[in-house]
Formats: C-alpha cells, structure tokens, sequence
C-alpha cells in the first residue's frame, strides 16, 4: 500500500491552480550535467500539448519528472494544483497521471482484451483483476475503444503476435481505459507505417478535451496533424512555444531542430 500523501493543494486563486501541469524553477542534474532547466511550464486542464526537440532535449526527463520516475534536484512540479516533489511514482498514477512509453508495454502471453480487462480502473493488484468478473458495461467499453483501433477482430490474438502498430494502440488503449486524468505519451508515431500515423493522430485528437495530454514527438508530420499547441525544448530549456507554422519561421527553432529534421517540410 502506498503512503497517504501529505501535501497541501494550492488555492484556484492561485496561477498554478488553473493548470493541469505546472512547472515551476524545474532543474535536474545528473553528474553535473543539467538535464533540465524549465523556468516556468504550464499546460491547461484538458489541453493537447505537444513538446519536440533534437536527441537530449530533456523532453523524456520532464516527462520522467512529472511521472515520478526521475527526482527534482530543485523546484518545484504540480500536478492537478498538487506538489507531486515528495511523491513517488505510484502515488503521482493514483492521482490520474498515465504514462505510455516510447516502446509499448504490453503483455505479450496474454491477448488483446486479457491485455485490456487487466487495464480496467478497478483493484490495482494484478491477481485481484485476474479473478474480477468483467462485466457487460466494461466489456462494452473494451470493444468500443478496441474498435477505434481496430483491433475488435484481434481480441484473442496473443499480443506477441501483433504488429508494432497494433501494439502501440494496444498499449495506448491500456492507458485510456484506465482513464487517466492526465496522458504522457511518448513517441506514438515511432515506427508506424503512414496509414498507422495516421490513424493514430485521429485516435488523439478524438481523446483531444477529454484529457490533459503531453505528447513527445520527432515525426513533424504526425505533429502537423495534431494541429495543437508546440512546445520546442533544447539543452533542457524550453526554446519557444506556438503553433507549428509559426515556429517554423522562429530562427532559433530552426536552427536547434526544425532545419535539421528530416520531416522539417511537412
């Protein structure tokens, strides 16, 4: 059993209370090196992020922060209006916060909807899921997600068996079941064919407003179709922020990424 939190919420009044995510003063150092430097981040409740950036960036470290896997060295990260700097990283998922990695965590020996009862926002402990009668409501709920995807007709397909496509929405739908309040995904579109980035892109503009959703992201035509707001970091700073357009006309940005990136002209 995890610890009860002790930590206080900020009042609404206060500017951090009006974001989902806020980061504050935010620096990581390993060995000397400062991974990450964010004088200030903010991303609105029910708002689609999109953070990009060269290799080292410290895209991952954030999300690594905000997820509890990776310690502040200082200041400060809230998460629904709460300090998560004290919270470990399960505590930081019992308060909503999902996390799909860049390679999809699936269980491989269990099959797409055993993969998809498992996810099911009930008992967290695995054996008390694996006994728990799947009902009608939550069957329905499964298939309806599964069916986005397309993979209402793999149900009893072993995951080990299904395309790293179809593993990314697997895992993917994973994460919505569970309905997170807030979504870290990392690098949905790596590895996919056009069609599955495609696919994938209309899968997250669908969830667009019901979540708070932080994407990394290298393919700037899966960012293209996203059509969200971008935030460009490098060196662990956060460089610029706006629309895709108009970074692409922001020296700096091109300069650092954009005018070396292969997918620079979508």
């Amino acid at each position: 059993m995890s610890r009860q939190l002790n930590i206080e919420k900020i009042t609404p009044t206060d500017k951090r209370g009006s974001y989902q995510v806020y980061v504050e003063n935010a620096v990581v150092v390993f060995d000397g090196f400062r991974a990450l430097d964010i004088d200030e981040l903010g991303v609105y409740y029910n708002e689609l992020c999109v953070i990009i950036g060269p290799n080292g960036a410290g895209k991952t470290t954030l999300c690594d922060v905000i997820s509890g896997r990776t310690p502040l060295t200082s200041g400060k990260v809230y998460v629904g209006g709460v300090d998560i700097m004290h919270a470990c990283d399960v505590e930081i998922a019992e308060m909503g916060v999902g996390r799909k990695f860049q390679t999809p965590t699936v269980f491989d020996s269990l099959t797409v909807f055993e993969n998809m009862d498992l996810a099911l926002p009930r008992a967290k402990a695995v054996f008390s899921n694996l006994w728990c009668r799947t009902t009608n409501r939550e069957k329905d709920r499964i298939m309806s997600l599964l069916k986005q995807v397309g993979l209402d007709t793999e149900t009893q397909t072993q995951a080990k068996f299904l395309s790293h496509g179809q593993r990314q929405w697997l895992a993917l739908s994973m994460l919505i079941l569970a309905e997170p309040k807030l979504l870290l995904v990392d690098e949905p579109a790596a590895g996919l064919t056009d069609k599955e980035t495609e696919m994938t892109a209309e899968l997250i503009l669908r969830l667009k407003g019901q979540h708070t959703i932080i994407i990394i992201e290298h393919d700037m035509e899966f960012v293209r179709r996203l059509d969200s707001k971008v935030t460009v970091m490098n060196e662990g700073k956060i460089l610029a922020q706006g629309r895709l357009d108009e970074l692409r006309q922001n020296e700096e940005v091109v300069k650092a990424y954009l005018g070396r990136s292969r997918n620079a002209k979508a």
